[in-house]
């Protein structure tokens, strides 16, 4: 049958419809008890399966190659964001750009932008997210039933842009099987005080006959300027306004030096940094017996603020007293972002006899458009139509041996009009087929993974054509696959082709603050890598530990010059050879029994470091040293949660790089499910960065300027009938 249940949610890997790539070799510790943590999307009352809902035949324990990380249920409502990259940013091995409270996308191992693939069920956004950190990912967090993060070598079955690997978001606008009530209803709503957030989203799921299921959802969400501790700027950059404000003070010019100074001493909320998006979508599924179709249709729309620093280019007058996106009279403009997206996928699959178990297929087609806007005049726009889709045929199992081979094609026409419009028109194709395998013999397994891509890319305006072949593949060898505890190593090719914006951009950049330009001769990067691993359960334990090495040949990246243009410095993009080395892990163990409460720890950490080889120098904007521990405590139908977070000081910074100090992120939450059986009912009241410290997310383009929230008071509510 294609569908079937798996019900060891912490050890066994899944792969889902159309990845053709492996799930949990061992689950987040921030996910929740696996009472909850997978619950299926249909509940029932005579079901009491807790694990993850498998969408191929016979692939549901290749998990050498990736290490995986979910978030559901509670654990995925706890760290509900309007962004993906805040969302799972608290995971170890994971971090996030923050470029503001309205974009923000996944950094993992150190690698962002387009080294991490963000998907919808295995298919990318299809936006351009990835071309700048002031870009949403035009993805909304409330339609997803769980989201799984995805490191190691086996994500190059996703593409070569998930080198430093992948997030991928599941929802449930195809359904995946038949709901036991006559309708079945979701529902989430949560508020907050540090941005005066209210969020709300609902789905219906309503079986027609016996194998037709019609799905509809719809989500709002809106946030008011973020509230932070103390100053908006930095010390740094505050002494420099203050600085320039005593030489014009000097030279007579008070009115100046005191706008200076108002600038520098912004303290309690970022201007500018109000949201407001809505997504509406629909699908409708045949599930037959060994076969199924489906297709869904979704928009999503978000409008939300631009902040930059003072003298960035764009400037900002005061805040309105009506709303986040108010101009005062006779003041500067703001700056903000409207983006609209329709998006169109299809999911399908037929069980086939003999050597090939099933035949499955995966489409996605996007139209994009954002406008960013100064004041309310129209600056710069961007326009993207892309479609992708992915064919594959699964392997039966023999003798040990079982696999998946596919073929995969993206195409993505991209256009940007206005005043920074600094990446010219360009079109981009790519076409790769892939195959994973899995081979079990004398109480070892071994897996391997190959990859031939190939790219064109194509900017008619400059009269530029290029194409890329790409090869990669990984082999990894673990113990016996059915060991509670599993140990391994996996060794890797990883070749990625230069994108466009790499390749043809040429003018002022003014989210990152910088004129960037871009080498039309731009080779491949190749990254040799090694990665030894442990994850598994040793008695009642879980624990997961890796340490991984990269060695990149032609590493792509911008180096700032000494030159000026448009008054911003000029950045270019160049290659050098890399060193990429990292250490991650989590424990999670059963410490006592203390009256009727169940206690549970849990620690974690992450540790990554970049340097050319050339000078030593290391990579710009790598998250630095993190280490978390949590205490649970749970009785029935009441859990309660602290945790702590230290992320620490940057060893070393590179040329041009805004330095960061280190603080502690203090969280506590308490959730009460009163319900069981079929109905399901989380109440979650939370308190956020309760030490109300300047945290400043390392990764983040605007982390001089732009800083995580203040203390925060939250409440959610998640409900399922």
């Amino acid at each position: 049958m294609l569908y079937h249940r798996i019900t060891k949610p912490l050890l066994t890997a899944s792969l889902l419809a159309s990845t053709g790539l492996v799930a949990p070799a061992m689950a987040s510790a921030q996910e929740a008890p696996p009472q909850d943590s997978e619950t299926p999307s249909y509940p029932n009352a005579d079901d009491d399966f807790h694990g993850i809902v498998v969408t191929a035949a016979g692939l549901d324990r290749l998990d050498i190659l990736a290490g995986t990380d979910i978030l559901a249920g509670t654990a995925l409502q706890r760290n509900m964001d309007g962004q993906v990259g805040e969302i799972v940013a608290d995971i170890p091995g994971v971090s996030a750009s923050s470029f503001s409270p309205g974009a923000s996308r996944p950094v993992l191992r150190g690698f962002s932008g387009e080294r991490v693939k963000v998907l919808v069920d295995g298919i990318g956004a299809i936006d351009v997210s990835n071309t700048s950190a002031d870009h949403a990912v035009s993805i909304d967090p409330l339609t997803a039933d769980r989201i799984e993060v995805l490191r190691g070598p086996a994500v190059l079955l996703y593409g070569s842009q998930a080198i430093g690997g992948a997030v991928n978001i599941i929802d449930k606008r195809i359904p995946l099987r038949m709901p036991a009530e006559p309708v079945h209803f979701d529902a989430f709503a949560a508020t907050a005080t540090a941005d005066e957030l209210l969020t709300g989203g609902g789905s219906i799921d309503v079986p027609i006959g016996d194998q037709v299921v019609f799905h509809l959802d719809g989500s709002y969400r809106q946030t008011d300027d973020l509230q932070v501790p103390g100053f908006v700027l930095s010390d740094a950059l505050r002494a420099d306004l203050l600085a320039d404000a005593a030489e014009e003070e000097e030279e007579g010019e008070f009115e100046e030096a005191a706008e200076l100074r108002e600038a520098a001493n912004l303290s309690g909320f970022i201007p500018n940094s109000g949201t407001e998006t809505w997504s509406v979508g629909g699908g409708l599924a045949w599930l037959g017996d060994g076969a199924n179709f489906g297709a869904s249709f979704g928009i999503y729309d978000t409008f939300y603020g631009v902040p930059t620093a003072p003298g960035a280019g764009h400037h900002h007058g005061e805040e309105g007293e009506e709303g986040a996106f108010e101009e005062e009279e006779g003041g500067d403009e703001t700056v903000s972002i409207g983006l609209r997206q329709y998006r169109a996928d299809v999911r399908g699959g037929v069980d086939l006899p003999g050597p090939f178990s099933e035949i499955r297929f995966r489409g996605g087609y996007s139209d994009y458009f954002h406008t960013e806007f100064e004041g309310d005049e129209v600056g710069t726009t961007f326009d993207v139509e892309g479609y992708e889709g992915r064919l594959e045929i699964v392997q039966r199992e023999q003798r040990g041996w079982r696999g998946s081979t596919g073929f995969q094609y993206y195409h993505r026409d991209f256009e940007a009009v206005g005043a920074e419009a600094y990446i010219a028109p360009n079109v981009t194709d790519q076409f790769s087929s892939f195959t994973l395998q899995e081979f079990t013999f004398g109480g070892l397994g071994l897996e391997a993974a190959l990859r031939y891509e190939r790219t064109d890319v194509a900017a008619d305006t400059l009269g530029i054509e290029r194409g890329f072949d790409s090869y990669s593949g990984a082999i990894g060898l673990s113990n016996d696959p059915d060991a509670a505890m599993r140990y391994g190593v996996n060794l890797s090719r990883a070749e990625r082709a230069p994108s466009a914006e790499e390749l043809f951009s040429n003018g002022p950049h003014i989210a990152t603050q910088q004129f960037e330009i871009g080498d039309p001769g731009l080779g491949t990067e190749v990254a040799l890598g090694v990665e030894a691993f442990a994850a598994g359960k040793i008695g009642d334990v879980q624990l997961r530990l890796a340490a991984y090495h990269q060695w990149f040949d032609d590493f792509i990246y911008l180096s700032g010059t000494d030159e000026e243009e448009d008054e911003l410095p000029v950045f270019v993009y160049q290659q050098d050879n890399v060193n990429w080395f990292g250490l991650e892990g989590q424990v999670i163990a059963p410490l006592a029994t203390v009256g009727t409460f169940d206690l549970t720890g849990e620690l974690g950490f992450d540790y990554v470091r970049a340097r050319r080889d050339d000078t030593g120098e290391t990579i710009p904007r790598l998250p630095p040293l993190s280490t978390y521990a949590a205490l649970e405590a749970s009785n029935g139908p009441w859990t309660g949660r602290v945790s702590a977070r230290y992320v620490a000081e940057p060893e070393d910074l590179a040329e041009y790089e805004t330095p960061t100090k280190s603080f502690t992120m203090l969280d506590a939450s308490i959730t009460w499910k009163p319900w069981s059986g079929n109905r399901n009912l989380a109440i979650i009241l939370q308190g956020e960065n309760l030490l109300d410290e300047d945290a400043r997310r390392h990764a983040s383009f605007t982390k001089a300027f732009v800083l995580l929230a203040g203390r925060n008071l939250k409440l959610s509510v998640r409900l399922s009938l």
